[in-house]
């Protein structure tokens, strides 16, 4: 599809031997800073209690606590589809991999079962029907993140395994819930719809279950 830029990294995971040297020589780390949250440091020297490090973007030195250190992935794993694959799972880097696909216009990212949905505040091109034709029938580690795998994984547990199934949409006001629900409908009444049958087409589903969107949106918000 033509939409791949959307949900797919341009370039391959880093795997530049000269990169990965670098990361390695710098001993590159992660310390809290304030407005930022984190910024990434090589170490210079450590004691017992502290470390010494130098902060990538200023080469300011600072003199930080070792237990507030967070350690950094290696270069392959930058702008990593399933966080549950990083070497280091840490909330610095779990911050760093979001941030990084997101300024890349990579609103899905998976974490183990869950996937992480970043609200982008602007429409993406990546709900057409053809998006959903390249979702039906694929593993899930076949296709790049995405609410319809995860409504997809769903349906066909379903089916396989002839019980009901649940999606939870959770996060702050305004994270995209309502959007996200529409989505996963979407998706089922795609995928379940029978194109022999010219009465019933998707869109006539997800318009009468969209008209049920005043429920939808009337559950409160979880903290």
């Amino acid at each position: 599809p033509a939409s791949l830029e959307h949900l797919r990294v341009a370039q391959g995971p880093t795997d530049d031997s000269a990169a990965q040297s670098d990361w390695a020589s710098k001993k590159l780390v992660w310390v809290p800073q304030e407005n930022v949250g984190f910024a990434a440091a090589s170490i210079i020297s450590e004691d017992r209690d502290d470390c010494v490090v130098r902060l990538q973007g200023s080469g300011r030195k600072l003199t930080v606590p070792k237990d507030v250190i967070q350690k950094m992935n290696p270069p392959k794993f930058e702008k990593v589809e399933d966080m549950a694959n990083l070497t280091y799972l840490n909330e610095a880097s779990v911050l760093y991999n979001l941030k990084s696909r997101y300024y890349s216009g990579l609103i899905y990212t998976y974490s183990g079962l869950f996937c992480v949905v970043i609200n982008p505040y602007k429409r993406l091109p990546i709900y057409r029907e053809e998006i959903v034709e390249w979702y039906k029938g694929k593993k899930r580690h076949e296709r790049p993140p995405h609410i319809f795998a995860i409504a997809d994984t769903a349906y066909r547990n379903m089916i396989l395994d002839r019980k009901d199934q649940s999606i939870l949409c959770t996060g702050e006001s305004g994270a995209g819930k309502t959007e996200n629900t529409k989505r996963v409908i979407q998706y089922l009444a795609s995928v379940a719809t029978s194109t022999k049958n010219q009465k019933t087409t998707p869109s006539n589903i997800i318009s009468k279950l969209n008209s049920n969107e005043v429920n939808i949106v009337s559950f409160p918000s979880l903290p």
